[in-house]
């Protein structure tokens, strides 16, 4: 399964598609986290902590986020439970993964926060009334975004099979889709991960950091991008995506 899904992604992006990097990062560690556990014949209840060991390395290399890397392993195997048995090893495993990526000399994107300092001076961390139900709002808005978002995403993974019963068909027909959709827009700006764009005026990641930068409707566009692109990927019996 791993190679199957490096190749693929890295194809995914080599023509545009608008995909991630989360869900391949989490694959290619939970599949040879599995490979490992059979190798060594461990019993189901330690496989199962290599498997979020596994996925905690992928998440916390791909993003250089280790301690959001092991929190994510924890929650993502078994929703509204934590196994905290598994703690110290996700976190080791994502830990030792990032330093592994440096080690390699593999930088990751940098962003930095206008809060935490202003006019020239750091200010450091204080606390803003304003700020903070501001952050509560917009954590509704994301949460609300992120339903529609899955939902949507189911309805197109069962309409790209009514449409295309042969699955190896409907990742051409996503690409018919998404280059009418450039073609429509003007842009090229919601392909590929969004992360960065050689044309200053694309709505991207880092730009979206810029104090200055005033967009409303990119995340829309991009979620459309997105969903055309992951729902025509192929899929494994268990709903494990093994495209892009």
């Amino acid at each position: 399964m791993a190679p199957f899904i490096l190749v693929t992604t890295v194809l995914t992006h080599l023509v545009g598609g608008s995909a991630g990097r989360e869900g391949t990062a989490v694959q290619l560690g939970g599949s040879l986290a599995s490979a490992f556990g059979r190798m060594l014949r461990l019993t189901p209840g330690d496989v199962r902590i290599l498997l979020m060991a596994g996925i905690a390395a992928g998440f916390g290399a791909v993003f250089g986020t280790p301690i959001a890397g092991a929190i994510f392993a924890l929650e993502v195997l078994t929703i509204g439970r934590m196994q905290y048995e598994a703690l110290l090893p996700t976190l080791l495993a994502a830990v030792v993964a990032d330093w592994t990526c440096h080690a390699w000399g593999i930088g990751h994107v940098h962003y930095t926060i206008a809060y935490l300092g202003g006019a020239g001076e750091a200010i450091g961390f204080h606390l803003d009334a304003v700020l903070l139900l501001k952050v509560v709002v917009a954590g509704v808005a994301f949460g609300l975004a992120a339903h529609f978002f899955a939902e949507l995403s189911h309805l197109a993974s069962s309409a790209y099979k009514v449409i295309l019963p042969y699955a190896p068909l409907r990742p051409v027909l996503a690409s018919a889709i998404l280059l009418s959709l450039v073609y429509l827009l003007g842009t090229r700006e919601y392909l590929g991960l969004g992360v960065w764009s050689p044309n200053p005026g694309d709505a991207t990641i880092l730009g979206f950091f810029r104090p200055d930068h005033v967009d409303y409707w990119s995340w829309a566009w991009k979620a459309l991008f997105t969903i055309v692109t992951l729902s025509a990927g192929f899929k494994r019996p268990a709903g494990v995506c093994s495209c892009g």
